[in-house]
């Protein structure tokens, strides 16, 4: 078992959303199988990790940076490994011996104590009817997609806006992020997709969207949406990943769960648990110069029975691995090993 401390003072109802996401399983929460890996302790001196309680960004918002200098020194002093947590888009990785958990970044400026998390989303097949099936190779590979995509100069000045409103504030200090150079994902996509969609290498299956989530605001409307997002991931083998704001893609992880291949467009990403998990077995990547050739050749070369069994070990990643409760099990054994 990993002896946890934390500053419990600051698990209170309104800090429930920028809780470090482990402490919500055995604080809010109890998970019993996480549980029984970890325990919270009340003595610093008895733990073996220290976690910083909530998302690092809290706390210069709060002008209580402080505090989170104070809790590492502390943790450092007495040889304790520490967590540090750093929610949202963009992220940012401290300049100490911490290690960070944090769901995006760009893997040539993150260190190697930067942990990658997946987007933890609910089994698609739970909120629906669909039961997991492996679909059958074709001839040409078929690859979906529905989102945000679009070839307005108009949304492209919008995003370059926000982008200078948000970087405005990364400078005169209100926000505390890693930088990032100006990506304009929505036109991007339409770009990216526009070449899959006109190649005869290529049957491609998209619904481009003007809004994100076509701009649902009912709670029926955004049920209708996510009902043709998820089956456009089940009819097709393939789904078009490509980050966002943050260097990262949730999409990504919703086609393993669903059992899918993610055919994903490079961006100086890192995956999760990229020492355990070779990645280039659960997904097709592609450089932005190269993704119908990529894809087909990819297609053309794989078996029919390796297709299938493609998609089975994609669910089963998913749910032994990425799915919440997994990946922190997954975590628990990497640093009882480094402890032990």
């Amino acid at each position: 078992m990993l002896k946890l401390y934390t500053d419990t003072n600051y698990l209170t109802a309104a800090n429930r959303k920028i809780v470090f996401p482990l402490l919500f399983d055995l604080w809010y929460l109890p998970n019993a199988n996480l549980c029984a890996k970890y325990q919270i302790v009340a003595d610093i001196d008895d733990c073996d990790i220290a976690v910083v309680p909530v998302d690092i960004a809290h706390f210069g918002l709060k002008n209580k940076n402080q505090d989170l200098i104070f809790f590492i020194d502390r943790a450092s002093a007495l040889n304790k490994k520490v967590w540090l947590y750093s929610a949202g888009d963009y992220g940012s990785s401290l300049q100490t011996m911490a290690y960070t958990f944090r769901m995006g970044g760009f893997d040539s400026k993150l260190n190697s104590r930067t942990f990658i998390m997946p987007s933890f989303i609910v089994d698609p097949y739970d909120t629906s009817s669909r039961k997991f099936d492996p679909l059958p190779k074709m001839q040409l590979p078929q690859i979906g997609f529905v989102g945000h995509a679009s070839n307005s100069k108009l949304k492209k000045i919008k995003e370059f806006l926000l982008f200078i409103k948000y970087n405005y504030r990364r400078l005169n200090g209100s926000l505390s992020t890693d930088f990032q150079s100006f990506y304009p994902s929505s036109n991007l996509r339409f770009k990216y997709l526009t070449l899959l969609l006109n190649s005869p290498k290529v049957n491609a299956n998209f619904i481009f969207r003007n809004k994100y989530r076509a701009g649902a605001k009912t709670e029926e409307e955004k049920e209708q949406t996510a009902t043709e997002f998820f089956q456009n991931i089940a009819q097709n083998p393939y789904t078009f990943c490509l980050r966002g704001q943050g260097n990262f893609s949730v999409r990504f992880y919703e086609t393993l769960a669903m059992g899918r291949i993610p055919f994903v467009v490079e961006s100086d990403f890192r995956l999760p648990l990229q020492e355990n998990i070779d990645w280039k077995k659960h997904c097709v990547l592609a450089t932005e110069t190269e993704m119908v050739k990529t894809l087909s050749d990819f297609h053309n070369n794989i078996s029919a029975s390796d297709f299938e069994l493609m998609q089975i070990n994609n669910r089963k990643l998913w749910l032994t691995v990425l799915e919440r409760e997994a990946y922190f099990c997954a975590i628990y054994s990497i640093f009882n090993s480094k402890i032990a």
